[in-house]
């Protein structure tokens, strides 16, 4: 057998870098789609961050057992792969997303049939890609817990602000009584008494002390 034609190779190397980059892909039959259909599914997935692609199987083969993954029972009959990528604006696609964008469409065209995926290196089934379509978008979870963050935040400042008001409240009334020691705390030492005013120097001398002044005149 002679060596694989480079264009096959190249093809191989393709298939293998996209399962490889890939958050997970979904396997499809698209018998039966049309070229008009096929583009508008791809707009739909385009917007999740999926990229639809139609490779040969064998091709497919190679690439997916060179990295290990086990989907070759999926490769039978027109297959097309929905890789979970990036969006346009660079953005990680959304494997929930993507799989809700396939579950609807298949909805409205028979023709599109889920036949199994892997999420992380691990299979799914056909029933798991429908559990997973029913799960919020990555965009809802995030839009969820911020609204979480701002009222957890909300409620924190308002407690916070509660606490600073009692502590003023307690401050103002401290100040009002005098503060510790102060003349209006209950608990403060009576004033000391005023000092005695100093005598007078003219005040009169004891009688003893007149007589000895008059004996030595």
């Amino acid at each position: 057998m002679g060596e694989p034609r480079a264009d096959k190779v190249a093809v191989v190397e393709e298939v293998k870098a996209k399962l490889d980059a890939a958050d997970g892909v979904v396997l499809t039959e698209y018998r039966g789609l049309d070229v008009p259909a096929i583009a508008e599914l791809r707009r739909n997935l385009a917007s999740a961050g999926g990229e639809y692609k139609i490779y040969k199987n064998t091709l497919v083969k190679l690439a997916a057992n060179e990295l290990g993954l086990e989907i070759d029972e999926l490769l039978v009959g027109p297959t097309a792969l929905a890789f979970v990528g990036e969006k346009a604006d660079g953005s990680a696609g959304d494997a929930a997303a993507v799989a809700k964008a396939l579950k609807e469409y298949a909805k409205s065209n028979d023709a599109l049939v889920l036949k199994g995926g892997v999420l992380d290196g691990n299979p799914l089934t056909v029933e798991e890609i429908k559990a997973l379509a029913d799960l919020p978008s990555r965009d809802v979870l995030f839009s969820e817990f911020a609204g979480a963050m701002e009222s957890m935040f909300q409620d924190f400042a308002g407690g916070l602000d509660n606490k600073l008001r009692e502590f003023v409240y307690a401050m103002q009334e401290l100040v009002d009584k005098g503060g510790p020691g102060g003349a209006g705390n209950p608990d403060a030492p009576e004033a000391a008494d005023e000092a005695p005013a100093e005598e007078s120097a003219d005040e009169e001398q004891p009688a003893e002390a007149t007589a000895d002044a008059g004996e030595e005149e």
